[in-house]
């Protein structure tokens, strides 16, 4: 719960940080990594589940960090597994998960395709495959897990200490997790793939300043063209985007100074444009990477930090956010959040900050669900006597307020003021009967604005 004294939940270089509706769990940052001129150590993240235990992966410099999230919400450092090119010239590592390995590639130096064995956690890990001859550097790779397919974009493998030309994307199968076998290269009419999201055959494929293009692998050796987004509004360089778990949504990003997130309805498969939003754009703010649940889109923003979209309007409005990245920039830098997964059981979201290094963060995504058409949006209502009381005010602009639950004689049984955040959940010991909560904020003309709600308690 985020109160007045929020300040002292950052003990660390948390200072003065812009947030709303998130809760700060923790960071976890190493000084002693080697950094390069403009101060960065860290890149991606990644999360997983193994044995019913969720863990974060924060990826740096020298290599793959592998920590243990516990259930007080706090990183415990596990393992650490070095990247076959470790330097301050590394600024891109990528991970997906297939049974029990992470697969990690690098794009910078002679790196490799590692395969890491968790299965040992929170124990240790094992580095079990290290090949730098089939990828030596691979900008992103998305796997598919359903077909054990990976795909690797903008790939380069190497012979004799010497990196060869790239591809732009190779897709391999895993039916040997152990020994990727190459199985496609291409699409041969462009130069890159930059990323790449799969679900049941169908590749969305972003590719840079060639703009997104659509792919159906269900023959992963022949993949039949569907649809090429080479022109559109707002576009700069196609950089990534992400599937919706109903498969009705999709949103990607370009990785240009002041370029909006792009919002896509998907019919049969292909994809369009119906709305466009993001944070700061006039400003020539910068948005990286994009995970989408059924009704948010959790975006890595370089300097902005983690946002969090509600997709049930358009344009999707902006109901969260926590600023990773608190140092003043100028506008045509990406020195911030670089990376996100919101993907974890408990709900928790993994951030990786440039410079500032891994996050973890809480947000209530189903109390932001929640909706009834009134302006204060009260729920469960009746509610079961001991059980928490939760309500939302619907305007999300809203992020200070003061409310009261007041009983059926008038007595104010609790009063609170709540800031950096337009909802609230409580415990408060109440007798069965009914209550009002009595709600006042001034909305953004400072205008005092009064709300409230019965609730009843059994």
């Amino acid at each position: 719960m985020l109160r007045i004294l929020i300040c002292l939940l950052f003990p660390t270089i948390l200072f003065g940080q812009d947030s709303k509706n998130i809760e700060f769990l923790d960071q976890w940052s190493a000084d002693s990594l080697m950094v390069n001129s403009l101060g960065m150590r860290y890149n991606e993240c990644w999360g997983f589940v193994h044995n019913s235990k969720e863990y974060a992966i924060a990826a740096s410099t020298e290599g793959t960090h592998f920590f243990q999230i516990d259930d007080n919400g706090k990183f415990q450092d596990v393992a650490f597994v070095k990247g076959n090119f470790a330097s301050p010239s590394v600024v891109h590592r990528d991970f997906k998960t297939y049974q029990n390995y992470i697969y990690g590639v690098c794009d910078e130096g002679i790196s490799s395709l590692q395969i890491i064995d968790v299965s040992n956690l929170p124990n240790s890990v094992s580095l079990v495959v290290n090949d730098s001859v089939t990828i030596a550097r691979a900008h992103n790779i998305f796997i598919d897990t359903v077909s054990a397919l990976m795909y690797a974009c903008t790939v380069s493998g190497s012979s004799g200490g010497t990196l060869l030309s790239p591809s732009s994307m190779r897709v391999y199968s895993l039916a040997d997790p152990l020994n990727p076998s190459l199985i496609y290269t291409g699409p041969n009419d462009i130069p890159e793939v930059h990323d790449a999201y799969v679900r049941n055959n169908i590749a969305y494929l972003n590719c840079g300043f060639d703009g997104l293009r659509v792919y159906d692998f269900t023959n992963p050796t022949a993949p039949i063209f569907l649809q090429n987004m080479d022109i559109y509004q707002e576009q700069g360089y196609n950089h990534q985007g992400w599937l919706s778990p109903d498969g009705l949504k999709y949103v990607f990003a370009d990785e240009t100074n002041g370029k909006k997130l792009k919002y896509c309805e998907v019919q049969n498969n292909e994809l369009t444009i119906q709305s466009y939003f993001g944070t700061n754009f006039e400003e020539n703010s910068v948005p990286h990477n994009i995970v989408l649940s059924n009704r948010f889109a959790y975006v890595a923003y370089y300097n902005e930090g983690l946002r969090i979209y509600d997709l049930s309007q358009l344009p999707p409005r902006e109901v969260a956010h926590f600023d990773t990245h608190p140092e003043e920039e100028g506008p045509f830098t990406m020195r911030g959040a670089w990376g996100i997964y919101p993907e974890l059981p408990s709900g928790r979201i993994i951030v990786s900050d440039r410079k500032n290094g891994l996050f973890l963060f809480d947000f209530q995504e189903v109390i932001h669900s929640a909706r009834n058409g009134r302006e204060l949006i009260v729920f469960s209502n009746p509610m079961e006597q001991g059980s928490p009381i939760q309500f939302r005010i619907r305007d999300s602009r809203v992020d200070t307020f003061e409310y009261r639950i007041v009983d059926m004689a008038g007595r104010v049984v609790i009063m609170e003021s709540v800031v950096k955040q337009n909802y609230e959940v409580t415990s408060p010991i109440l007798a069965v009967g009914a209550y009002t909560i009595e709600v006042s904020y001034e909305n953004y003309l400072g205008d005092t604005i009064k709300l409230q709600e019965k609730i009843i308690i059994y």
